[in-house]
């Protein structure tokens, strides 16, 4: 099963409170963007929170599991918690905030 386009443009609407939002597809499901740092994956339209010191903190309760199978463990949140926009954007935010700045791509040289 894959991630339908409705599932990434709810999130994405309802994070919006949180930066910069946005979705690139990744090998056939979705990543998350906010502010240009990656913070998040939707899989089999579950999503995944990177998982960071504050995010815990903000969570409580985390669930974690893989969002593909050989991944890292990602927090998994229910989609019953998508419905809270100001609670989504806020976990959104916190965990952009604790995560590093992406390093710029280097351009090839021809």
């Amino acid at each position: 099963m894959s991630t339908q386009q409705k599932t990434v443009d709810f999130l994405l609407e309802q994070a919006s409170a949180a930066g910069t939002m946005s979705a690139r597809k990744m090998f056939g499901e979705y990543g998350l963007y906010c502010d240009g740092k990656v913070i998040a994956f939707v899989c089999d339209d579950q999503l995944f929170i990177k998982p960071t010191a504050a995010g815990r903190a903000y969570l409580g309760t985390v669930t974690e599991a893989e969002a593909y199978p050989g991944s890292k463990m990602y927090f998994l949140i229910e989609g019953d918690c998508w419905d809270d926009a100001d609670w989504l954007a806020g976990l959104v935010k916190t965990t952009a905030g604790n995560l590093p700045t992406p390093k710029p791509k280097k351009h090839k040289q021809t």
